[in-house]
């Protein structure tokens, strides 16, 4: 996922409006947490209701009835994706500086052991059920490493065309990302580990956020080019786009509401009502705050969590700085209730 930096509030979205007529949202509780480094991914374990943040060197632990931190996972060498596999009890981070994977315990919120030698920045990561394996995503020698948690090893390398970006599975072996460099969708088979088809996404450019929707076997690909591009991952081609906000990297989707959504840099959430497997259309454009680009969904919920920074004013030009950026206010997290 593409890292922003110096960024410190998550923003969460509850929605109760089930209807598809309809959608609102507004914010509902802030919360603090302590650090000013960048957040990447997210990962909110419905179960327990506890959100999994990564954030900087660290990944914090977030009860999310109350926003209490609950565990930190510290000394983490850039931290980014966060896989958990229930049935072992363990999480894995991947760690983008040093190559390697960070096994931790569920329970305990302790490190157990490194993976070392995964791949050139590793990235995203999943855990995926049907075949016991989790997928490690690899930004730099665009690659994805395997490994098997029933016998606890790295298994194969599957070379790809290009930089994988956001991955989500299908629950059935199915393993998809976005390849950013390329404008493409890989659908990668988990079993035999193959890449089995790839598709351009079209007028979509820069591919980063991924969803699924399991149901009707469609993926939400949120592209740079403002553009959310909509795929029939069975057929392996694009079936329809939507226009959402700028510079979005974060992507969900609500199997009970049936809406996909587009967290963007320029302070939006872009909210895609899937009407018909085959018709999409924007609902709104909520807003959200500037920077809030990345985003997790609670299935369980509805409730959606976003980080970002908040931010001061900007200061005048100088001659040594001609475009100075705003200041920006650490230790900040936000909680937001989408409600009527």
């Amino acid at each position: 996922m593409k890292k922003f930096i110096l960024s410190s509030i998550i923003l969460s979205l509850f929605g109760i409006q089930h209807s598809t007529a309809q959608s609102a949202y507004h914010i509902a509780n802030t919360f603090s947490l302590e650090g000013d480094g960048g957040w990447d991914y997210l990962n909110v374990d419905d179960e327990t209701g506890i959100l999994y943040v990564s954030h900087g060197n660290m990944v914090q632990v977030i009860d999310t009835k109350d926003g209490k931190v609950l565990g930190t996972i510290k000394d983490l060498k850039g931290a980014h994706g966060i896989a958990l596999a229930e049935n072992m009890n363990h999480g894995y981070i991947t760690n983008g500086r040093d190559s390697s994977v960070t096994v931790f315990d569920m329970k305990t919120f302790e490190k157990l052991r490194t993976l070392e030698n995964v791949g050139q920045n590793p990235d995203a990561i999943l855990f995926d059920v049907y075949t016991q394996r989790i997928f490690i995503f690899n930004g730099r020698s665009n690659n994805v490493s395997v490994y098997d948690v029933s016998v606890d090893k790295f298994i194969t390398k599957i070379q790809l065309d290009g930089k994988p970006e956001f991955a989500v599975n299908d629950d059935k072996g199915n393993i998809f990302v976005n390849i950013e460099d390329l404008s493409m969708v890989c659908h990668i088979n988990g079993s035999t580990m193959k890449v089995e088809k790839k598709w351009k996404l079209k007028e979509g450019k820069e591919p980063s956020g991924l969803a699924i929707d399991k149901e009707n076997h469609r993926l939400f690909s949120v592209c740079d080019n403002k553009l959310m591009v909509i795929s029939d991952y069975e057929k392996g081609f694009v079936i329809a786009s939507v226009p959402i906000g700028e510079n979005p990297d974060g992507a969900g989707f609500d199997a009970e509401l049936k809406r996909a959504y587009s967290s963007n840099g320029d302070g939006t959430l872009t909210v895609v009502q899937e009407t018909d497997a085959n018709t999409f259309k924007v609902l709104e454009n909520v807003k959200t705050q500037k920077g809030a680009r990345i985003m997790t969904v609670s299935a369980k919920t509805h409730h959606i969590y976003l980080p970002t920074a908040e931010r001061g004013e900007k200061p005048s030009p100088t001659r040594e700085n001609p475009n100075p950026r705003p200041e920006v206010k650490p230790n900040t997290f936000v909680v937001l209730d989408v409600a009527p």
